[in-house]
């Protein structure tokens, strides 16, 4: 089962509406079908050679193996979460969330704005009603989506830098520091990368892992005070 995919961009596309990208990973082409909103992302920073990594949904079928790659966590817990309900295939899931945000889906469940559930293709009222009974159970506390936004500034600025930044989080994750302290330290970190790489020509994954563990040491020694 593959769960997150760090590969070499090679191309993107679009068939009807649904959006593609083709990643290399070690040799091998992985097709992963992506949101609407990363693909013009990608359209706009004109990337190309530069490395990309996605957190995936892997479905297995009979006759196939399907990819489902998104920029953020969040957004991959919150599809498989719709695909938990019964009769919600995969494309009725990536429609809903080409059209709104995590944010935008959750207070339509909480207010019961149906209309704005049925305006996603594929989506008719028995199933609107189904979605917002099931979804409404499963997110009684208000989910907080800040990684995905975090994840989009550094696309904004820089490509290559988002890629390292997304490296930056699992390295970290590997050396036992909380999501809750990475995420909170991602607005300075921020800050401080996009200065640097003004200066910096060449601006080192080893630099950024340093001076965020920095950050990550002073949290947590104020913490201890």
């Amino acid at each position: 089962m593959i769960s997150w995919i760090n590969g070499e961009f090679v191309e993107s596309w679009q068939t009807n509406q649904k959006f593609y990208i083709l990643l290399n990973c070690q040799g091998l082409g992985y097709e992963i079908q992506i949101l609407e909103s990363f693909f013009l992302k990608l359209k706009q920073n004109h990337i190309s050679n530069k490395n990309i990594t996605l957190w995936i949904k892997h479905i297995k079928k009979e006759d196939s193996d399907l990819l489902f790659g998104f920029t953020s966590k969040d957004q991959k817990n919150f599809f498989i979460e719709i695909l938990s309900i019964r009769g919600v295939g995969s494309q009725i899931g990536m429609s809903l969330l080409n059209k709104f945000s995590i944010n935008e889906v959750i207070n339509a469940v909480k207010t019961q704005n149906k209309k704005l559930i049925c305006s996603v293709p594929g989506i008719g009222q028995k199933m609107c009603d189904r979605l917002i009974l099931e979804l409404k159970n499963k997110f009684k506390v208000e989910i907080q989506i800040e990684e995905e936004k975090r994840q989009d500034e550094f696309m904004i600025k820089n490509p290559e830098i988002n890629n390292m930044i997304d490296d930056l989080q699992l390295t970290l994750q590997s050396l036992n520091y909380k999501n809750k302290e990475i995420k909170h330290i991602l607005p300075i970190l921020s800050k401080e990368v996009d200065l640097l790489a003004n200066k910096e020509k060449n601006l080192s994954f080893e630099k950024i892992l340093k001076l965020a563990m920095n950050y990550l040491d002073q949290d947590s020694s104020n913490l201890a005070r």
